[in-house]
């Protein structure tokens, strides 16, 4: 480098030559790469990719009352949406009723209420559940919410093989960032592989897990922790389940995975590429996986909304912009674009709209969709994804040195990394070393705000009557009866799924389900650090 040239990093601190050239890149690169749909899976793990079919566009929404997401949904696919995205309110997420007093003002607040099996079917109302492929962001309650859905689906008319979707599922990354686990590790973990195992069996087209590391990524850590930490993470589940007596390669094919897209667009794009080449390695050095798709990486891009700022929100439309383009130049297979407007409350229908457009005129107007990875053999996307790569195993070899995930995550020691990250980047910005249009320079003292999401404040107290008249109206011998079932399960060691499934159709709420689990497993608190 020219010593009168400035140094620059990528956001995850990596160094930057300012040019690159054939020498830059290591020997061996036809063999990193691959071809696209063939192992390493680099460049993509499908062979004709978005020639043969975009990624699913799939926004993420939901609020309020069954009624109101059902509205929100109709919407979306009227405007050619081709995916749902379901959000649940924090009580359905921590395993609470709308009617328990602790929760009352977090009833549909930032996501939908889901009490009983119900409120899932006005969910999907006039909704064909299997033509349609949904994702679920949920984790601590997931087994209860997957067999709601599935007997939902069932009173449609559904087969269990024609759902298709992808749940969450993933605990770790709750003990990791996000904090909404319930119960302690080795329980939570043992109704993640209750999902898996029975969705490996029953559900052909549907993901039992999202393996992510988007949530560490919005709570802090940079591009390389992520990924480390998303490999370090499927470790884990695939020894966890392999414990349990199941083949790698019965549940490995439908393992999905879920990153965040954030603003470095050339670290993003080259950040999923090594992340497939890592798990390909993985999956057929680690666990011996014979079929090629326990080694093909698949994953949902979320576009981030740690990086959208309250200051000039408009702005946040280029930042979703960027953050798209970086996902499909990484081969995503379904996306999420956040609204201008999510700085500050729920998206607009206006808002939603135009991120949909966002996704619809990179798809058919940028032409980045017609050629299959087309920053392969660029000597600066080839050298840094190697960097990515070196720079992630890294992590992970210290991860198995000192025990693996779950063990370190008793220890404290990963969240300590994203919270030490987290904090670089917010001095960073304090500082004015890292700039933020609209924040630390370029400021403006308009600060217009757009029209906001007007919440129905009476969609707690509708919420709240609906499930009160469902618990005078059910069958109550019924109810207890597949609660006593599902506790002989859960104590015995049994898959919880079928006897979930019972409850939803006898009529017990998902608090109730998760009480029944609480007193089997008991309530997890998190050591403090003081």
């Amino acid at each position: 480098m020219n010593d009168e040239t400035p140094a620059a990093t990528t956001d995850s601190g990596i160094p930057l030559e300012p040019i690159y050239f054939a020498h830059s890149v290591a020997p061996g690169l036809d063999d990193r790469l691959g071809r696209p749909g063939q192992a390493p899976f680099t460049r993509g793990p499908y062979s004709t990719m978005y020639r043969e079919r975009l990624w699913t566009m799939r926004q993420y929404a939901g609020y309020g009352s069954a009624e109101d997401t059902n509205a929100r949904y109709r919407y979306l696919l009227s405007q050619g949406q081709t995916a749902l995205s379901v959000a649940f309110d924090l009580p359905t997420q921590l395993g609470y009723d709308s009617t328990s007093p602790d929760v009352a003002a977090e009833v549909g607040r930032v996501g939908v209420a889901i009490d009983t099996v119900e409120d899932m079917e006005a969910v999907f109302a006039g909704l064909p559940i299997d033509q349609l492929s949904v994702n679920f962001t949920i984790n601590a309650t997931a087994p209860i919410i997957l067999a709601f859905y599935l007997v939902a689906a069932e009173r449609q008319g559904a087969r269990l093989e024609d759902v298709a979707g992808t749940l969450q599922n993933d605990i770790l990354k709750e003990f990791l960032a996000r904090k909404t686990f319930i119960f302690p590790p080795e329980a939570s973990i043992r109704l993640v592989a209750d999902v898996v195992e029975f969705a490996s069996e029953h559900l052909p087209r549907f993901n039992g897990i999202s393996i992510t590391g988007y949530h560490a990524r919005e709570a802090g850590c940079d591009a390389v922790q992520e990924v480390g930490l998303t490999m370090a993470s499927a470790i884990a589940y695939s020894q966890a389940f392999m414990a349990r007596g199941l083949d790698f390669d019965f549940f490995a094919p439908r393992l999905s995975f879920h990153f965040s897209s954030q603003l470095d667009l050339f670290e993003e794009a080259s950040k999923v590429r090594a992340a497939r080449r890592m798990w390909h390695r993985i999956a057929t050095r680690r666990f011996g996986a014979k079929k090629e798709n326990s080694a093909r990486l698949r994953f949902f891009s979320g576009c981030s909304g740690a990086t959208l700022t309250a200051q000039q929100p408009l702005n946040n439309v280029v930042r979703s912009t960027l953050q798209c383009l970086a996902a499909v130049l990484g081969g995503a297979q379904s996306i999420h674009v956040m609204g201008y407007d999510e700085a500050l409350a729920i998206p607009t229908e206006e808002s939603v709209r135009l991120a949909l457009r966002t996704q619809q005129i990179i798809a058919h107007e940028s032409g980045v969709a017609k050629v299959i990875d087309p920053l392969a053999g660029s000597y600066f996307v080839e050298s840094l994804t190697d960097e990515i790569e070196q720079r992630a195993w890294a992590l992970v070899e210290q991860v198995d040195a000192s025990g693996g995930l779950v063990e370190m995550l008793a220890q404290g020691v990963p969240q300590r990394w994203v919270a030490e990250s987290a904090y670089t980047y917010e001095r960073q910005v304090v500082d004015g070393e890292r700039i933020k249009v609209g924040v630390n320079k370029y400021v403006d003292d308009s600060d217009v705000v757009p029209p906001l999401f007007e919440f129905d404040e009476t969609a707690g107290d509708r919420q709240r009557q609906r499930l009160r008249d469902r618990l005078a109206s059910r069958d109550a011998a019924a109810v207890a009866a597949a609660l006593d079932a599902l506790a002989g399960a859960l104590a015995g060691g049994a898959n919880s799924m079928p006897y979930i499934m019972q409850c939803g159709r006898a009529g017990a709420t998902l608090g109730e389900i998760a009480d029944a689990m609480r007193a089997e497993f008991g309530v997890y608190r998190e050591p403090q650090p003081w």
